[in-house]
């Protein structure tokens, strides 16, 4: 038996390993996870494309995970286990790997598949005859997953989130020279930085936002049309990144309405930083968040209600200092990459005995 690890996407591991190392980077989990397993890593490349790839790709994935799944299922023996890390190379793997070796497991990390395509694809794909364990930290999801496919209790498992490294994001002093405070944010993925620009514009702070890529262009239902004066966005290498989280006297992280949940890396390594966060309320680990006291909750769409919660934040430090010291505290209980780690790799070993650890 054989342990195999299956990305969506490519990464330099070793120039990972090597910055992060070096404190430039946070590491790679899955360098450690592959490591304690003693996996193979299987990543997307040039590989060779069929005209049947580009058809798939229409509906889940791209014609790169279509062309890995074919691959590894050539790689793989009986009795092996193959985890994915997310369903856009999960249910490649399942449609080309499921019912080709005896014994074969194959464990799915799941984001968002409660949308039309997503629908689609597990149906199409007939997934619920091959994979054997869906992993997913949205609640949601792992309610959709069970009705939708009539799974048992032990193939759906709420696995906890969010892998940060607390050795790259821990609270350090600010370094930068303020006139007034400094309201941060980041992320694209779901943002709503039109409400967020609504609540700001008219206080006496500075909000800067790392949702600016090289390769990505800026959704106009993401941010407002016009940029009010004292906010900004760029892109942020990761030091800069991390600089800008102990620069920040609030994180706030606006988000639109999601099947799924949005937000979380921002949020994590905000509180990794020890600094009080705002986020829009959402099912599952967020609700949570907002319920222990360690974030504040408003809701999507709310700028008054987001401009009233700032600024209770900015006159009241005591509560700021509260929030932030609950939250930080939570991530090294709770949510880091060395608990996900181990959590992971105790999962993947028992899913070969088919003794699966649900709601970890």
């Amino acid at each position: 038996m054989k342990y195999h690890l299956a990305f969506s996407y490519f990464d330099d591991l070793e120039v990972i390993n090597q910055k992060a190392q070096a404190g430039k980077c946070p590491a790679h989990l899955m360098l450690n996870v592959a490591r304690l397993l003693d996996a193979k890593i299987h990543q997307p490349n040039d590989n060779f494309l069929l005209p049947v790839d580009y058809v798939y790709e229409k509906i889940i994935g791209s014609q790169h995970t279509w062309s890995l799944a074919r691959k590894v299922s050539t790689a793989i023996d009986d009795n092996d286990v193959i985890f994915c890390t997310d369903e856009s190379i999960g249910i490649p793997i399942a449609k080309y790997c499921g019912g080709k070796r005896k014994g074969l497991k194959i464990a799915v990390f799941v984001h968002n598949l409660n949308r039309l395509r997503g629908r689609f694809a597990l149906k199409l794909f007939k997934v619920r005859q091959h994979i054997d364990l869906f992993m997913t930290a949205n609640q949601k999801q792992a309610r959709f997953l069970r009705d939708y496919l009539d799974l048992a209790e032990n193939q759906v498992c709420q696995f906890p989130y969010q892998p940060t490294d607390i050795s790259f994001f821990k609270p350090k002093h600010s370094l930068l020279k303020k006139s007034r405070p400094l309201i941060v944010s980041g992320g694209l993925e779901q943002r709503d930085y039109r409400t967020l620009a609504q609540a700001t514009e008219a206080l006496n702070v500075d909000v800067r936002v790392s949702a600016a890529s090289p390769t990505q262009t800026v959704n106009l239902r993401t941010f407002p049309q016009a940029i009010p004066a004292n906010m900004s966005y760029r892109y942020h290498d990761w030091k800069s990144l991390l600089q800008l989280y102990r620069d920040a006297d609030i994180v706030v992280i606006s988000l639109l309405q999601n099947n799924f949940q949005a937000g979380l890396s921002t949020l994590f390594e905000a509180l990794a930083c020890r600094k009080p966060v705002i986020v829009t309320r959402s099912e599952g680990i967020i609700q949570e968040l907002i319920d222990e006291k360690a974030v504040l909750g408003v809701n999507p769409g709310d700028y008054q209600g987001l401009r009233q919660a700032i600024n209770s934040l900015l006159a009241d430090s005591k509560q700021s200092r509260a929030i932030a010291e609950k939250g930080h505290q939570l991530v090294l209980e709770r949510y880091n990459s060395q608990i996900y780690t181990k959590a992971l790799v105790e999962q993947l070993r028992n899913i070969s005995s088919e003794q699966f650890l649900i709601n970890v």
